[in-house]
C-alpha cells in the first residue's frame, strides 16, 4: 500500500472494522446499513462495502484468512487486517480531520470506531481542537471586516465553527470523555 490517505471514508470504515477482529463482508454490511450501529453515523451501501473489501485486499491492507461454504449464496470470505492495515487504521483513527465540514462525517466516524475499540479519544479530540481553533480565530477576524452577503456567509461559517468548537470542548471535558 503506497497511499493510505487516498482511501474513501467508506474504505477507512471497512478497514477499521476488519482491524477490530476477523469478519465477513455480510457482518460489515449489517453494521454499516442505515439502521446498523455504525450506519446511524455513516451508512455504506452493500455494494460499496464489497468493493471496499476488494480494494483493501488489493492494496495489501486486509487478507482473506478463511472461507465458509453455505447452502445459501456464494462462499463467504473471512477477512483480517494485515500489519500494514492495522498500522494504517490506527494512524488514521488518531489523525484530526482537515476541514471543519468533515467533523460531521469523518470525525464522528472516528469517535464511534474509537469507542467500539475501547480506545480513549481525548488525544484525537485535543488535536482536533488545536487544528480548528486557528480557523475559528481567522473567521472571527474576517467577520469584523465583511459587509453584505459576504458578511452573512462568514457569519454562517463563524457560527457553525463556534458550535463545533463548543462540541469538541464539551467532549474533552473530564466528565464527558471516559477511557475504558
Amino acid at each position: 500500500m503506497t497511499e493510505p490517505e487516498r482511501l474513501s471514508l467508506a474504505e477507512w470504515l471497512v478497514l477499521c472494522l476488519v482491524r477490530e477482529e476477523p469478519t465477513y463482508g455480510l457482518v460489515l454490511v449489517g453494521l454499516l446499513a442505515r439502521d446498523g450501529r455504525l450506519g446511524q453515523v455513516w451508512s455504506v451501501p452493500k455494494a460499496v462495502v464489497y468493493r471496499a473489501l476488494q480494494r483493501l485486499e488489493t492494496l495489501g491492507l486486509i487478507r482473506t484468512v478463511g472461507e465458509q461454504r453455505t447452502s445459501q449464496g456464494p462462499v463467504r470470505s473471512l477477512y483480517q487486517a494485515t500489519p500494514a492495515g492495522e498500522a494504517a487504521a490506527l494512524a488514521w483513527l488518531s489523525t484530526p480531520v482537515e476541514h471543519p465540514r468533515e467533523v460531521r462525517s469523518e470525525l464522528m466516524v472516528k469517535l464511534a470506531l474509537l469507542d467500539r475499540s475501547g480506545i480513549d479519544s481525548r488525544n484525537l479530540l485535543q488535536a482536533q481542537l488545536a487544528r480548528l481553533l486557528p480557523v475559528a480565530a481567522a473567521l472571527e477576524e474576517r467577520l469584523r471586516a465583511t459587509t453584505g452577503f459576504e458578511h452573512t456567509l462568514v457569519l454562517w461559517r463563524h457560527e457553525a465553527m463556534a458550535a463545533t468548537v463548543r462540541f469538541l470542548e464539551a467532549l474533552t471535558a473530564p466528565s464527558e470523555v471516559r477511557a475504558r
